[in-house]
């Protein structure tokens, strides 16, 4: 008889910020300006990455550019403008070890809660606590850079 391990669920990395712009201004930022905020010290070719992109719609790509040629690094599975965006991330693994990424715009009181959270961590193996250890501290310096970028 085989014996089957549980896999034990990890909690999602939750981050936050608040944008003082509209909604759907943030949402055009942190989707079709991508290029302007993502660090390029976070990307899979370091010094050979030019810039990030992505594709503004349902089933769209994530990506990353370089000199010589481009690489995804998830795909877009909830495409609901200006309030809600849900994609696969994978950069530098194999689609099979796809996390999944939700991002919220929320209206506060003239500014935007922008709410992330980054799930499925088991989809990473053993190394599943490691990798979202890395992710919860490497949001943020993301999120400030997409915070400077998004003020109006």
């Amino acid at each position: 008889m085989e014996s089957t391990k549980a896999v034990q669920r990890i909690e999602p990395v939750r981050k936050s910020v608040t944008v003082n712009t509209p909604v759907a201004h943030a949402f055009e930022v942190f989707t079709e300006r991508v290029g302007e905020w993502w660090p390029m010290s976070h990307s899979v070719h370091e010094e050979l990455a030019e810039r990030a992109g992505l594709e503004p719609r349902f089933g769209g790509e994530i990506y990353e550019v370089w000199r010589d040629g481009c690489e995804p690094w998830g795909t877009i599975v909830a495409w609901e403008p200006p309030h809600r965006l849900v994609y696969s991330w994978h950069p530098g693994h194999d689609v099979a070890e796809a996390t999944e990424v939700e991002v919220r715009f929320t209206a506060q009181d003239g500014s935007t809660l922008v709410a992330l959270e980054h799930r499925g961590w088991e989809a990473r193996g053993a190394r599943a606590a490691e990798v979202r250890a890395r992710y919860d501290e490497g949001w943020n310096p993301v999120l400030e850079r997409y915070v400077d970028a998004a003020a109006l």
